[in-house]
């Protein structure tokens, strides 16, 4: 078993193997680990954190810039450099990989980006439970699932996969080309294909599976699939009654009593891991949590809180998301992991969490060209793009700060431009206070003639009551009237009703109401007191 750091390079090679990566030249023995994931696009500026490992997403080996890259990566300290196989080792790239120190791996074909990423990001996440190196659970590091499939690996001497209960690849052991292509189906997918789900469910096998204590045995010839050639094994993993998972072993050979009783063993030793994953997740949020929101109120904790987030002596952009009226708010949480993903894939330093019903994001922007704002909004169109089929976001972006008063400018900035796509003024999903300004003044007028108990008088006034005793609609002709800047036709229109209609409704609001609609003040006078006092 691999006694290499979790987060390390070659930790990474070990665990993932010949199934999706090789090394194509370097060394992958670095005495760090790897800091964060970076996704590189050549048409956008890089924000690379120190040890970063860096996907090189659409990197063309044969376009003779590789040697370049390489050697730019390694003036930021950067670990290694993935990118798609097969990767003709010229006597310029060698040399570049030796001047650079950093390592040139490939994504062998069949595999995804995605699916990579996803693998990747599950193991550097081992490290950020919380908890100290030398804790330990069954002899092995807590909450690290790829250790402990090698270690039930080693202890069945057949490589398995430890599955969630929706028959997701939560890690699994080396050695899986010594079992079949449907195997290797699941492992780069990280999730069993839904006609291998489908079958099992059929035979009953999940029924058995969290039903019963025991091994249950799936056999190739029952699943009917040319790609299954090896017999499965599997065992439930439990907490008291509560089902967190399963091991799936691929094994031939009778299940004997000694086998039970190592899977038996192993399951007991999954859960708890599961367990304290599950714990270190949540506590690991909750601490998140109230660091951002201590910077966020700005006291006098605030530059401690920056500091515990990485992000001390950074300019930080401040983005809110919320979601759109209607949406259930349970999905905030959903929301607030589906930024963090999106935003760490460029910005691996940015920092997101729920704080109050809304979703704050730190985003740490670098750019040569353009804003730093105008590179926030970019990322969170994008974000709002890739997200719209599940969760219904909206995203606010404030100005760059550069310190903690900046910050919470920021902040108040972000939520006064997310109240008004809250209350659906504007079709837009992604704003700025530019974009919304005049809608953000106009609901804080209200707010203030609400705390005032103002209420309308002089011409509205007079207008409300007369059409509550006649259900005359002066009012609502008048505010037609003047959002159509005085065109009798496209009032009407908006009315439904025929513009000698309207204009003799109009000669009846300049009666009642005592209204010049000839003098602008006036005019203004009465737009205001409908938007302010009086809105529809």
């Amino acid at each position: 078993m691999s006694q290499r750091p979790r987060a390390s390079l070659g930790r990474v090679l070990d665990d993932l193997g010949s199934t999706l990566l090789e090394l194509v030249a370097g060394d992958v023995d670095h005495p760090e680990g790897i800091s964060a994931l970076v996704i590189f696009d050549p048409l956008d500026e890089p924000v690379l954190a120190p040890r970063s490992l860096v996907l090189g997403v659409g990197v063309d080996p044969a376009a003779g810039g590789l040697p370049a890259l390489l050697r730019s990566l390694g003036g930021h300290d950067t670990v290694a450099l993935v990118i798609r196989a097969p990767v003709a080792l010229t006597p310029e790239v060698r040399a570049a990989v030796q001047e650079s120190g950093v390592a040139l791996i490939g994504l062998r074909r069949g595999a995804t980006w995605a699916q990579l990423t996803a693998l990747i990001r599950a193991m550097l996440a081992e490290g950020d439970i919380g908890v100290t190196g030398h804790e330990s659970l069954g002899g092995l590091p807590s909450g690290d699932l790829f250790a402990v499939a090698n270690a039930v690996a080693a202890l069945l001497d057949a490589p398995i996969t430890i599955e969630d209960r929706s028959s997701r690849v939560l890690a699994f052991s080396g050695r899986q080309d010594e079992a079949d292509p449907s195997r290797v189906e699941t492992v780069i997918g990280r999730q069993v294909p839904e006609r291998y789900a489908n079958r099992l469910t059929e035979l009953g096998v999940f029924r058995d599976l969290y039903r019963y204590q025991a091994p249950v045995v799936v056999k190739p010839q029952d699943l009917g699939y040319d790609e299954t050639t090896v017999q499965r094994v599997a065992i439930a993993v439990r907490a008291g009654d509560e089902v967190l998972g399963s091991i799936w072993a691929a094994m031939d050979g009778e299940v004997d009593r000694e086998r039970t009783q190592a899977l038996l063993d192993a399951s007991k030793l999954v859960a708890l891991h599961l367990l304290r994953l599950r714990a270190g997740a949540d506590v690991q949020r909750r601490l998140r949590t109230d660091l951002i929101g201590t910077v966020l109120e700005g006291g006098a904790g605030a530059r401690d809180a920056l500091g515990r987030l990485g992000l001390s002596a950074r300019r930080l952009v401040i983005v809110s998301a919320g979601l759109l009226p209607g949406h259930p708010q349970t999905d905030l949480e959903r929301l607030a992991d589906a930024l963090s993903v999106h935003l760490s894939a460029t910005v691996p330093s940015s920092a997101v969490a729920a704080v109050g019903g809304t979703v704050y994001g730190l985003l740490p922007v670098v750019v040569t060209t353009g804003s730093p704002e105008q590179r926030a909004a970019r990322l969170a169109a994008d974000f709002v793009d890739r997200v719209d089929g599940n969760l219904h976001a909206i995203v606010a972006v404030a100005p760059a700060g550069s310190d903690i008063s900046g910050i919470v400018h920021g902040k108040a900035q972000a939520d006064r431009v997310l109240r008004v796509m809250r209350e659906g003024h504007t079709g837009l999903r992604v704003a700025q206070l530019d974009d919304v300004q005049t809608l953000a003044l106009v609901l804080e007028l209200r707010d203030l003639a609400a705390a005032r108990d103002e209420r309308p008088g002089g011409a509205i006034a007079r207008l409300m009551e007369y059409d509550e005793r006649n259900n005359a609609g002066l009012v609502e002709t008048l505010e037609a009237w003047l959002d159509a800047l005085g065109d009798v036709g496209k009032a009407a229109n908006a009315l439904f009703i025929h513009p000698n209609t309207l204009r003799y409704r109009l000669k009846r609001v300049t009666e009642v109401g005592e209204i010049d609609l000839t003098d602008p003040e006036q005019r203004f006078a009465a737009m205001l007191q409908l938007r302010i006092l009086a809105p529809r």
